[in-house]
């Protein structure tokens, strides 16, 4: 079997769609086909970006062209609030797996629980159902409603994720005030060109005691890195 037949029965295999993450990991699995070269991750890359027969949703998320209309692709996109709350809910997903691969517990809002990241319910991959009592109710309360939550094993929270996709990047600044007195990470993570309006809001004066602490994470930042852990983690067993 060649490499991209290959490449393509996996995708058959995931329903069609599949982050590069996971063809990583899968694609592998696949009988009567050899990789006889030591980067079989970029050749993987290669085939997605260059064959007729997939293409690409999102950064990260790739698709066969035959099963289009199935994943009716084309209407989520012609539906702009729907695709905005499917790309919120994806960048949502690539937080949680990184998180889970890094060794963090995860959790999502239980608002977004039933919120679909490549056909599968965010609740399914987060490892959290319930947000962790860490502190006093108000403030429990108010992280609970952070986008992504990676706590570290002694069930403190570590990094705080507000994915920014189309609403007021102030608001999650407003959040990230009201958790500032626990040592944690606070990233703002969006689409590349809204770093500029990130860099102006947090230099209000309301955000002058976080302003050196939150960070931006660009969504191709976000799945690199993603896709980077999966790499390494493969290649291990690999090896």
């Amino acid at each position: 079997m060649k490499q991209y037949e290959a490449v393509i029965l996996t995708l058959e295999k995931l329903g069609g769609q599949a982050t590069l993450a996971e063809l990583y990991r899968e694609v592998m699995k696949v009988e009567d086909c050899e990789w006889k070269t030591k980067t079989p991750f970029a050749s993987i890359r290669r085939i997605v970006q260059q064959r007729e027969e997939i293409f690409k949703i999102r950064p990260g998320l790739w698709a066969l062209e035959s099963h289009r209309d199935e994943l009716g692709i084309d209407k989520i996109q012609q539906d702009s609030l729907k695709a905005k709350v499917e790309d919120h809910s994806y960048y949502q997903g690539v937080l949680v797996s990184l998180g889970n691969l890094k060794g963090f517990q995860t959790f999502v809002p239980q608002q977004d629980k039933n919120r679909a990241y490549v056909g599968k319910p965010l609740k399914d991959i987060r490892t959290l159902q319930e947000i962790p009592s860490f502190s006093h109710e108000k403030l429990v309360k108010r992280s609970s409603t952070v986008d992504v939550v990676w706590f570290n094993s002694r069930m403190m929270p570590s990094s705080l994720f507000e994915v920014e996709h189309s609403t007021d990047i102030q608001n999650s600044l407003l959040k990230f005030v009201d958790l500032q007195d626990f040592y944690t990470r606070m990233f703002i993570v969006a689409d590349t060109n809204r770093r500029a309006e990130f860099e102006q809001k947090r230099k209000y004066l309301a955000f002058s005691d976080i302003s050196n602490r939150v960070r931006f994470l660009t969504y191709n930042s976000l799945v690199k890195q993603y896709e980077n852990e999966v790499e390494k983690s493969s290649q291990e067993q690999i090896l």
